[in-house]
C-alpha cells in the first residue's frame, strides 16, 4: 500500500513540475517563410511605359503631401490654393515637378512668384501641369494635350527608349497612381508660353 502511495505521489509531483520545466525550456522562434525581395522602384533608366500604375487609396493632393520628393510641389499647391482642386473627383494627370526642379529655379524668381500678389500667376503655372484626363505613361503619345490652364502641353515619346518628355521637361518617375488620376514626376517646372511675372 505504501508502495502504491509513493508511486502516485511520484506521478503527481511529475505532473506538477511539468509546467515549470516547460517554462524553463528555451524558446524556439518560428522562422517566417522566405519571400521574394521587393523590386526596386522605377528609376531614371526604366522606361515610363514599362512601369504599370499601382493602386492607391489616396487622391493626388494626398499623394503629393505624402511623397518627400514632391514636398515643394505640395507646398506650392497650398500657396496657390489648388489643393482642393487635386482632391476633386478628376480624373487628372499631373506632371509634378520634383523638389530638384523647383530648386533649379533662381531664388529671386521663386520668391517673386510665391508672393501673395502673384497667387493668380502661380495658379496659372500649376494649372499648366494638369490635364483633365487620366493618362498613364503607356497611354501617352507624341502630340499636344490640353491643360486645365487652357493651353496645350507638347508631349514627346521616344519610340526607341519610350522616354517621355513634356515641353522641355523629362518624366523621371511615371505612374504614381491616385484615386482621381495619375502623377508623373518631371525634372523641370513647365512654364506656359509667353509667361512673365
Amino acid at each position: 500500500m505504501i508502495q502504491t502511495d509513493k508511486k502516485w505521489l511520484g506521478i503527481a509531483a511529475g505532473l506538477l513540475l511539468l509546467p515549470v520545466v516547460a517554462a524553463c525550456a528555451p524558446e524556439t522562434a518560428q522562422t517566417p517563410p522566405e519571400t521574394a525581395p521587393a523590386q526596386p522602384s522605377p528609376g531614371l533608366t526604366e522606361s515610363p511605359s514599362a512601369t504599370a500604375p499601382t493602386a492607391s487609396d489616396r487622391n493626388i493632393a494626398e499623394l503629393a503631401a505624402d511623397d518627400d520628393s514632391l514636398s515643394t510641389f505640395n507646398s506650392v499647391l497650398e500657396t496657390a490654393g489648388m489643393t482642393e482642386t487635386l482632391r476633386g473627383q478628376g480624373p487628372y494627370t499631373v506632371f509634378a515637378p520634383s523638389n530638384q526642379a523647383f530648386a533649379a529655379i533662381p531664388a529671386e524668381t521663386r520668391e517673386q512668384i510665391l508672393r501673395p500678389e502673384n497667387r493668380e500667376k502661380l495658379r496659372q503655372v500649376l494649372s499648366y501641369h494638369v490635364v483633365a484626363r487620366n493618362l498613364p505613361a503607356n497611354q501617352l503619345q507624341s502630340g499636344e494635350v490640353n491643360t486645365i490652364a487652357g493651353q496645350p502641353l507638347n508631349v514627346q515619346v521616344n519610340q526607341g527608349t519610350q522616354q517621355v518628355s513634356v515641353n522641355d521637361a523629362s518624366v523621371t518617375q511615371p505612374n504614381l497612381q491616385a484615386t482621381n488620376g495619375v502623377v508623373h514626376v518631371v525634372d523641370r517646372v513647365i512654364l506656359p508660353p509667353d509667361f512673365a511675372l
